[in-house]
């Protein structure tokens, strides 16, 4: 069973009973490029939800900041208005914080992106599989972490990764793993180990994490390291920083 870390459990039960509102926390919507992932550079409208169920130590969001309480038809309303700005829009990019905390407006919003011609782009921890299932069938992709022990307080989501990722199979889907000069060689030995278990043409991004908070990027020699170690196993591995930072966009 996923160990759940205490300190949230109190958190997400305040988000699962803001959901009874036909209104949601979002701390930005905008337009940008993805800066992460084998999607980088492609121009997306980020929905930004507010809250995690997590706390990574190279957490570079303040998930928890001030927010707006924006109900669907606002939400949408943003979202048209910035691809009659930006038509070259590749999708709308759900992300946090944590979306999957907001599955049951997501189940709500979704279909309505979907009539007026979104790709819709998921952003996720990869640990909420039942939030996952109610909506994994208005989402065309599904970006998700693998947590590793090491930068996420301790807590392990083995089982919850592989069940999580079993259902995203049903759409394409990306993992990302996210190393820091601290990371060890057998807990990124064994998320490799849990992808090609399940799927090893599942692309692998490998993303050192960008200094902040004394957390450090591993050195070159480390990254060829692990990109050695994904390759034996898995199809198309790839090292992508996150370019917005190198840019300074958001």
């Amino acid at each position: 069973m996923t160990q759940q870390n205490p300190k949230f459990k109190r958190h997400i039960q305040m988000t699962n009973e803001n959901l009874k509102s036909p209104k949601v926390h979002i701390l930005e919507i905008f337009s940008s490029i993805q800066g992460e992932g084998p999607y980088i550079g492609l121009r997306q409208i980020f929905v930004r939800f507010k809250g995690c169920n997590l706390r990574c130590s190279f957490c570079d969001t303040d998930s928890f900041g001030r927010s707006r309480d924006l109900s669907k038809d606002e939400v949408i309303k943003k979202i048209l208005s910035l691809r009659k700005r930006y038509p070259n829009t590749h999708s709308v990019s759900l992300t946090g914080g944590e979306p999957l905390l907001h599955s049951k407006f997501l189940a709500g919003i979704l279909p309505e992106l979907k009539k007026k011609g979104f790709k819709v782009y998921l952003e996720t921890n990869g640990t909420l599989c039942d939030n996952l299932k109610e909506i994994i069938g208005l989402v065309d992709i599904v970006s998700m972490d693998i947590k590793l022990p090491g930068t996420s307080e301790g807590m392990v989501f083995w089982g919850a990764h592989k069940d999580f990722l079993k259902i995203a199979l049903k759409k394409e889907v990306n993992v990302k793993i996210v190393v820091s000069l601290s990371t060890k060689e057998r807990e990124f030995f064994r998320a490799v180990d849990l992808l090609r278990g399940i799927d090893r043409n599942v692309p692998m991004v490998i993303q050192p994490v960008s200094s902040k908070n004394g957390v450090e990027p591993p050195k070159a020699k480390r990254l060829f390291r692990f990109h050695d170690i994904a390759s034996r196993y898995l199809r198309e591995v790839r090292i992508i920083p996150q370019i917005h930072k190198i840019l300074k966009v958001r």
